[in-house]
């Protein structure tokens, strides 16, 4: 992926915080739009059309949850980029369609490993595959099957519904609800304890050290990912 043909917009009311992300992202080739405002962030995504954005969700005229709908209608990728630190915001954010959430104060390397794996993300999105592996797993969503150092895994409908869901998204994190609700069905949201045991089951069957996971990651308070890219 040549991150030469990328754009991304920099939605921040700091002045400091957007000149610190340009430099980080001109020195790795973007294309950089700044908006200070949400309106101008709006403006920008249909001018634009940028790859991606980078929101603060603490704009000046609106809070920046409330753009990012319109903002993943246009067709980018958005990482939250925020001071908020409680797993609320995060968990909103998520199921809103953000793709990645960043904390600040934040290290542009790590804000630089996440763009380029939201765009990966989003180009997989565009041209999807079957098949995920991650080291010597292998999910093959149109056989139904999951495979580990080539041997077939049994899992039960549930852990197969878990892992599938996950691997649909690789990289991303999936939240508590999204998945309740994808494997569960509506009503299920708040049914947590059903997450911990799923993942508990697949890690047994699918990783090295189940007490120290590699493959699927729980991010405390908001949900799941699947380790991949």
């Amino acid at each position: 992926m040549n991150p030469l043909a990328h754009k991304v917009l920099v939605a921040d009311d700091e002045g400091p915080i957007r000149r610190l992300i340009r430099i980080a992202l001109e020195r790795g080739g973007y294309r950089v739009v700044e908006a200070a405002t949400a309106r101008e962030a709006l403006n920008a995504i249909a001018i634009d059309r940028p790859d991606l954005v980078l929101l603060d969700l603490g704009l000046p005229d609106r809070d920046g949850l409330e753009i990012i709908p319109q903002l993943k209608k246009a067709g980018a990728a958005v990482i939250v980029v925020s001071a908020r630190e409680t797993t609320e915001p995060k968990v909103a954010a998520l199921d809103l369609g953000a793709d990645d959430y960043v904390t600040k104060p934040f290290d542009t390397e790590e804000v630089l490993a996440r763009i380029r794996a939201a765009l990966r993300r989003r180009l997989s999105e565009e041209t999807p595959s079957p098949v995920v592996e991650v080291g010597d797993v292998v999910i093959d969503l149109g056989l139904r099957q999951v495979r580990r150092a080539g041997e077939e895994v049994h899992l039960t409908p549930r852990e197969y519904a878990f892992v599938a869901e996950l691997a649909r998204h690789p990289g991303r994190v999936l939240t508590h609800a999204h998945l309740l609700r994808a494997v569960w069905g509506l009503g299920h949201e708040s049914d947590v304890e059903y997450l911990r045991v799923a993942a508990r089951a697949v890690r047994r069957k699918l990783e090295v050290d189940p007490s120290a996971p590699v493959l699927i990651r729980n991010e405390p308070g908001v949900g799941y990912r699947l380790m991949a890219g």
